[in-house]
């Protein structure tokens, strides 16, 4: 069978004197992160409490005021969860929740008691309205579902009736959207907004997913501007879209659905979600900036959130992916690498940024400049990383490998010779093993306090040795205790360089210094493995140090320089 036969090409909306393809999004729409919820449940290994709490506080932190937090008549794990952020009040006042459920009343009745105390709510409910939902999983015909989706908003307005104290938001998806016929979606949502009561004080949203992307992303934005002028009562409704991957397209389906009438969108930070994925939030706000319309959302320091965000999910991020990855602001080309030079050459601070392959300044992202323009990956990255792990073992992340590139290329160019594995490990062992200054390390002690790991560590700094004390969750928090400078570990690997009695450990951390743009590795290596994460945190410490100016540094190793009763003056 031929895919003429075997597929049917989606047909066309008959929308007359359609207005989306002649707008321009001028204001960024309200925003649901459904991470937590329709992220969740596309994972190998879901979130437990702990990961969701952490995601959950880091969405806050990026300026997601609606936060769908889970289906918590799914199971006791989603309950638990949603009562957890209730009653351990780490939902912020400006914050609202949302959860999911069917529109069947012993799930609504587990759902709205999971809910009772909160001061604003979303309760989301959907129904699947498509054809083939109808006749081949419910075996119902129109009428049946909308009885049923009724019946499941009037329970939910009995129900959230009697916890006045909540302030209650009515969210209606009719499942599977994309693929519905429009006079019955204009149907169906007409009757959730009548029996919800909804009025231009208290709007219904009325979410219109593409819950499986079935055709190019302009009939996506018909679909959404027939509802826009069809819905009876449009003053009381907030039209919200929610679009899926299946296609590769949902980004643009999203922007188009935004110039024709949506003005909500959910998804999920970089583009999680059954199958190929939600729309991704962050590529989304990130394309608005580009065209000069502020998202309100916070992207400054894009490192710590894909790390965070990989660290919850256990998902890696491409590193391609759109403004993200590791490699999307590294050239190997040479002709790449001379316009980005001669662009940054002509860019001044006060202009619009017009940096040729560079549709956003890194810096926006906290993002450096130091990895623009490398050598191309044979002869630079790829090349140096594979010298390394064959001569000496070492495995270098991927964001180190461009870091350290650098450093190589420099010597390259310096030399106008070839660059030996010899160089290069003696060039890494200068870089990241032996930056001594301005902190230098001699010693540390652990002992236990409690449940928590402490430290004794002895420095010298400026001449004058000293001994510091510090308490954490393990050796590094405790190190960094210890120091007093404001540093982060942002992310950690360690392995052996060989094997049997000899063995060594290399420590490799990732870290960042508040205030200061970027974040720079340092390693360290030791046949103790707590040795060698600390020493790998000095040496990074010292690196990043070394970046700041002399006032800069002078203010964060004032605490480390002071005499103190533990200060040994050092010959």
């Amino acid at each position: 069978m031929s895919p003429a036969t075997r597929y049917r090409a989606f047909p066309p909306i008959d929308l007359p004197g359609r207005r989306w393809p002649a707008r321009v999004i001028t204001s960024p729409p309200a925003w649901l992160s459904t991470d937590l919820r329709d992220g969740n449940q596309a994972l190998f290994e879901p979130m437990g409490a702990e990961r969701k709490l952490r995601m959950f506080r880091m969405l806050c932190d990026i300026g997601f005021r609606e936060i769908e937090v889970g289906f918590p008549s799914a199971s006791k794990t989603e309950f638990d969860f949603v009562r957890t952020l209730i009653e351990g009040g780490h939902i912020p006042e400006d914050v609202t929740i949302g959860v999911l459920t069917q529109a069947r009343e012993p799930l609504i009745r587990r759902t709205i008691e999971a809910l009772r105390g909160a001061r604003r709510a979303i309760v989301h409910v959907y129904t699947a309205t498509s054809p083939v939902f109808r006749e081949f999983v419910f075996g119902m015909q129109r009428a049946d579902v909308v009885d049923m989706t009724v019946s499941g908003v009037r329970l939910i307005r009995e129900l959230c009736s009697g916890q006045p104290g909540t302030e209650w938001v009515l969210e209606y998806s009719p499942e599977t959207f994309s693929a519905t016929e429009l006079e019955f979606s204009r149907e169906i949502c007409d009757a959730v907004v009548d029996a919800w009561g909804a009025t231009p004080q208290r709007k219904v949203i009325l979410n219109l997913p593409a819950t499986v992307e079935v055709a190019t992303p302009n009939v996506y934005a018909d679909q959404v501007e027939w509802m826009d002028r069809h819905l009876a009562r449009r003053d009381s409704v907030i039209i919200s879209v929610h679009p899926h991957n299946d296609r590769g397209t949902a980004v643009a389906a999203a922007e188009l659905a935004l110039m024709a009438g949506a003005e909500r969108v959910e998804g999920c930070l970089f583009g999680n979600g059954e199958r190929t994925g939600n729309v991704d939030l962050v590529t989304l706000a990130l394309n608005l900036r580009t065209q000069g319309v502020d998202p309100g959302l916070r992207f400054a320091d894009i490192n710590a959130i894909a790390r965070t965000y990989e660290a919850c999910t256990q998902l890696p991020i491409h590193p391609r992916h759109p403004y993200v990855g590791d490699l999307v602001f590294t050239a190997f080309s040479g002709s790449h690498q001379d316009a980005i030079r001669k662009g940054m050459a002509a860019q001044r601070p006060a202009d619009c940024w017009n940096v040729p392959y560079l549709p956003i300044d890194p810096a926006d992202l906290g993002r450096t400049y130091d990895s623009l323009v490398r050598v191309n990956s044979q002869s630079g990255k790829g090349g140096v990383a594979y010298l390394l792990e064959m001569s000496r073992g070492v495995v270098m992340p991927r964001r180190m490998q461009v870091e350290f590139s650098g450093a190589v290329q420099r010597l390259a160019e310096t030399t106008g010779s070839e660059v030996t594995a010899e160089d290069i490990w003696r060039l890494f062992t200068a870089e990241y093993l032996e930056r001594t200054e301005p902190v230098h390390y001699i010693e540390h002690h652990l002992f236990e306090r409690g449940a928590r790991q402490g430290v004794r560590l002895t420095v010298v700094v400026g001449g004058t040795q000293r001994v510091l004390e510090g308490t954490g969750n393990g050796p590094i928090d405790a190190v960094i205790a210890a120091l007093g400078i404001p540093v982060e570990v942002q992310s950690y690997e360690e392995r052996s360089l060989n094997q049997g009695a000899d063995s060594r450990a290399l420590a490799i951390v990732e870290m960042a210094l508040q205030g200061v743009t970027g974040s720079t590795f340092g390693a360290g290596i030791d046949a103790n493995i707590v040795t060698a994460s600390v020493r790998a945190l000095m040496a990074g410490l010292n690196r990043m140090l070394a970046r700041v100016g002399a006032e800069e540094r002078r203010h964060f190793l004032a605490a480390l320089a002071v005499p103190g009763p533990a200060a040994e003056r050092v010959a």
